[in-house]
């Protein structure tokens, strides 16, 4: 017997009964009520409300002060695991400490994004750890360890995953169709979330916006397939905001919301992000729902038993057992010695000539100058910062404020409109006050722009503004006094924002020419697509809510004050040392909902290293960025190069003691910089093999390498060996510090395929080891790989395959450093031709393809392929016909052909048009054929193949 009258109270009762116990006492509705982000309270049991979702990137977003770590990606560059759960314990930590000061911070958290950095332009590539699987799960692994804690029993927070699945483009990012192949799917994408979910510190995982080929993510069958089969611990899969709309609004693969949400549900969905905390909309949906037959009253409770096993989990009904509920650690001296750490190791130094370290000394002078120069910023995913250091807080601080020349580089300029200058009033406060979104928001898309300040407006004297250019002729207007030109609902334009930001970004122009004005520019608003007019009640964009049309805009004039390149020139000659901060700011020109255009460095940025350089050439570049640049000209000409994610609030600090010296730079590039814009695919190419994309295929001469980071020591890398241990190779070496100073180096572990056959990778990650070595110092590594690491996904037998045969096995300092190799060899029976007479040709397993793309075989589940104009190709390697087949069947929909060319003889199936993209026919003829063979399969119009059979 127990002493609690409730079992779902009993603490000595496992989850699994308590969960059980506590679903049976839940009415329908309540239950229901259970399935939306914002959970209400159930009162007559003692339940209070829950959400899930709380943003945790690189801290605690969105809900005021955190300590601001790193971005994702800079993690990823630090190459260490160990560091990295310590960040998400640290962030884990504060999370609790932070809920017990305000409720609305959920436990739940929605971190980390292990969404793979396929493509360079991607907007959101800041949120992710690498482009190649085995390091994002290894980090991945690592911080969400963190974040979930120790205890055998209970959480600290429950991390969900980000985004399920192939979501790379923020372009049409709700309609958009990533095709991707079976290989690409198990190798690449599936592998990011596998390793974390089966490390058994994930709770749950988010789907993405996109769709996967032709399938919404938030109705995909991998949810049930895949994910839920690596794990028997319950999963939570959490819709993107939003999301579930789409469905139906956007994507239009549903005709009504109740089927959208039943199809959802029965997916695996357990939890509705949308229509913000009013639930009354899906819940109401999922009523009509169960009211029309779509959904049985048991997919309800199999997603509310998901939810409930995590709020266990987290301690909600054992208050006095949970061994995190009393944690008060926030911004504590070791969380911002850890912020200064996890940003000194992410720092890359990508060339160094012999300028760095730059020690201080007597009379020394460092010029530090660019746009980034004096700024630490944040990003839509972060705290509001309680300490900042910027590049010339901590050049300053490092070598003296007397010894330090600035200048930001900026174009000094004033407007000039017919009547007057622009201006900001001078009743205007100074920048001061608390920072945007300081006290924290469940939704910071909703926090409104200031309107207790006056407008701009026309006058006899002008306001001097720091004009930048961030690319692609976007600007942004800055005051003396640190304020930026912004817009709030009203529509008028005041000087009013401490940086560039919000979901809708207000802070950012464009200048038009105007046809017949020598001179003259209309000022176009981004944000809300209305144009500066100057009425007599001040600059506005919008009346009414009706934005202003360019022809009702005022024409300015620009007057330059003092040109950005003249005053970095001036202060670049002084100085023994330049040192050039560029990069992005990353809330312009890619980031969530927008995908970057170019490789290249902003063309004003890009002036200034070059005037730098010119007078001085003793200069540093140091890139500040969320993404890679093509800085090829910068590579060559410069004698020293650096790269860093915007680093969090001790950034400033952690870069000037590497530039002295003090620390030793150990970062490494988490993905390829290509030399130029020419070298990627598409970007809505998600055949990284058919592309050649990544390190893993990219045959080009990149301008970085992945895994790329020099340091101030030289090391020695010997004694590699690999020797066989059931199912794992365990492989050793020995790293030696060569150099006169305490280092890090990264040691990464690769393998190939001696005689690789044709898509296999060039080489492939398996291992990575940080190790910090004195001068002289050398350590033994030892990294254990599963024998499965050589293998692939075989498309012609539907498995994971590893054949036998002699494999390479790499060590080195990057993808392209290999210092040693050694060699592995697998025993056994290959695993031999396709056995297409018995099992066929699913249409999506080719080897190659050109001019398809895959799509959904039916709304639930099921692959099928089509060409993306008129005319596509498939390429099926070593098809098995045995003895001889008589037939060949094709199942089809649409209207076109398919043609078989096999030993140069070619078999054509006609596909009579069929009354929908599901209704598929079988069609058939004749085809005499033995032995092993390549199959060439040509399809033409508007067919959708699902596949071809034999008939012997």
């Amino acid at each position: 017997m127990t002493d609690h009258p409730l079992p779902f109270r009993d603490p000595q009762l496992s989850f699994a009964l308590r969960t059980d116990d506590l679903l049976g006492r839940l009415t329908l509705d309540e239950r229901i009520a259970m399935l939306h982000q914002f959970a209400p309270a159930v009162e007559r049991l003692g339940i209070g409300p829950f959400r899930t979702g709380q943003e945790v990137l690189h801290g605690v977003a969105w809900m005021g002060p955190a300590t601001v770590f790193p971005q994702a990606v800079g993690l990823g560059a630090t190459w260490n695991d160990e560091l990295v759960r310590r960040v998400g314990e640290a962030v884990g930590n504060e999370v609790r400490a932070k809920r017990a000061q305000d409720d609305r911070v959920g436990l739940n958290v929605w971190a980390p994004t292990v969404n793979l950095l396929r493509h360079p332009l991607w907007g959101r590539g800041e949120e992710g750890y690498a482009e190649d699987p085995a390091l994002t799960s290894a980090i991945a692994v690592a911080y969400t360890r963190g974040l979930r804690g120790d205890d055998t029993r209970y959480w600290r927070t429950a991390p969900v995953l980000k985004h399920w699945l192939a979501h790379n483009n923020e372009t049409d990012r709700d309609t958009a169709s990533s095709s991707v192949r079976p290989r690409v799917l198990h190798e690449y994408d599936l592998r990011a979330f596998r390793d974390a979910v089966k490390a058994g510190a994930v709770a749950g995982v988010m789907p993405a916006y996109n769709l996967v080929n032709g399938r919404p993510n938030h109705v995909s069958p991998l949810l049930g397939q895949q994910l839920r089969g690596w794990t028997e611990q319950p999963l939570v899969v959490c819709s993107d905001a939003g999301a579930p709309s789409n469905l139906v609004d956007s994507e239009h693969y549903f005709d009504t919301h109740e089927e959208a949400t039943a199809a959802s549900l029965k997916a695996g969905v357990d939890s509705f992000t949308d229509h913000g905390q009013d639930s009354t909309v899906m819940t109401g949906r999922i009523r009509d729902a169960l009211a029309k037959g779509l959904l049985d009253e048991s997919d309800i409770d199999t997603a509310v038993r998901r939810l409930l096993a995590l709020r266990f989990a987290l301690g909600e009904f054992d208050p006095e057992l949970d061994p995190y509920a009393d944690v008060t650690d926030f911004d504590t001296a070791g969380h911002r010695a850890l912020a200064l750490e996890a940003a000194e190791q992410s720092v890359v130094l990508l060339k160094n000539d012999g300028l760095l370290p730059l020690e201080p000394r007597e009379g020394r002078t460092v010029a530090v100058v660019g746009l980034l120069a004096d700024a630490c910023k944040l990003d839509w995913y972060s705290g509001t910062l309680l300490h900042r250091s910027t590049p010339l807080d901590g050049l300053r601080e490092r070598y003296g404020a007397d010894n330090v020349l600035f200048a930001e580089g900026a174009d000094r300029v004033r407007l000039r409109c017919a009547d007057g200058w622009l201006r900001v009033p001078e009743t205007a406060p100074a920048k001061g006050g608390e920072a945007r979104g300081a006290e924290g928001a469940l939704d910071p898309a909703l926090l409104a722009g200031r309107t207790d300040l006056p407008p701009l407006t026309c006058g006899d004297t002008a306001t001097d503004l720091a004009l930048v250019d961030w690319g692609d002729g976007v600007l942004t207007f800055r005051t003396d006094e640190g304020l930026y030109l912004s817009v709030a609902d009203d529509g008028y334009v005041r000087a009013s924002a401490d940086e560039p930001g919000g979901w809708i970004v207000q802070e950012t122009f464009r200048l038009e020419a105007v046809e017949g004005h020598d001179g003259g520019h209309r000022l176009l608003h981004i944000g809300t697509g209305g144009y500066v007019t100057v009425a007599a009640d001040g600059a506005k964009v919008a009346v009414s809510g009706e934005k202003i049309p360019a022809a009702d805009a005022t024409v300015f004039t620009t007057q330059t004050v003092e040109r950005g390149e003249d005053a970095v020139a001036r202060v670049a000659a002084a100085a023994d040392t330049v040192i050039v901060v560029a990069g992005n700011d990353p809330h312009i020109n890619g980031r969530e909902t927008e995908d970057r255009t170019t490789l290249d460095l902003p063309a004003q940025q890009d002036r200034l290293w070059r005037t730098a350089r010119a007078a001085n050439p003793r200069t540093v570049l140091v890139l500040t960025s969320a993404y890679p640049y093509a800085v090829t000209d910068a590579a060559a000409e410069l004698p020293a190069l650096l790269w860093t994610a915007h680093g969090g609030q001790a950034a400033g600090t952690a870069l000037a003691r590497i530039l002295a010296g003090d620390v030793s730079p150990a970062g490494r590039l988490p993905q390829t910089w290509y030399a130029c814009d020419a070298d990627l695919p598409g970007l809505l190419d998600y055949d990284i093999i058919g592309s050649r994309q990544t390190y893993l295929y990219f045959d080009g001469t990149p301008l970085f390498p992945f895994g790329h980071g020099l340091a101030y020591a030289n090391f020695t890398y010997s004694g590699l060996t690999a020797e066989a241990d059931g199912e794992d190779l365990r492989v050793s070496l020995t790293v030696t510090n060569d150099g006169a100073g305490a280092a890090d180096e990264v040691a990464q572990l690769y393998v190939r395929a001696a005689a690789p056959a044709a898509g296999l990778p060039l080489r492939k990650l398996v291992g990575h080891r940080r190790v910090h070595l004195a001068p002289g110092a050398a350590e033994r590594v030892e990294l254990l790989v599963p024998v499965a690491e050589l293998g692939h996904w075989s498309v012609a037998h539907g498995r994971w395959t590893v054949e036998p045969g002699t494999y390479e096995i790499l060590a080195g300092a990057s993808s392209t450093d290999i210092r040693l190799t050694t060699t592995t060899v697998v025993d056994g029976e290959p695993s031999g031709p396709r056995p297409v007479v018995t099992h066929g040709l699913e249409a999506a397993d080719y080897d190659e393809q050109q001019g398809t793309e895959i799509l959904d075989r039916t709304k639930v589940a099921g692959d099928t392929v089509t060409p993306v104009e008129d005319t596509g190709q498939l390429l099926f390697r070593a098809c098995d016909f045995g003895g001889g087949v008589r037939a060949v069947t094709a199942l089809a929909a649409g209207a076109g052909s398919v043609s078989l060319t096999v030993d140069g003889r070619t078999a054509e199936l006609v596909v009579p048009a069929t009354t929908g993209p599901y209704d598929y026919r079988t069609v058939e003829t004749p085809l005499d054929i033995a032995g092993v063979h390549d199959v060439r399969v040509t399809l033409r119009g508007s067919v959708r193949l699902a596949g071809l059979g034999f008939t012997a």
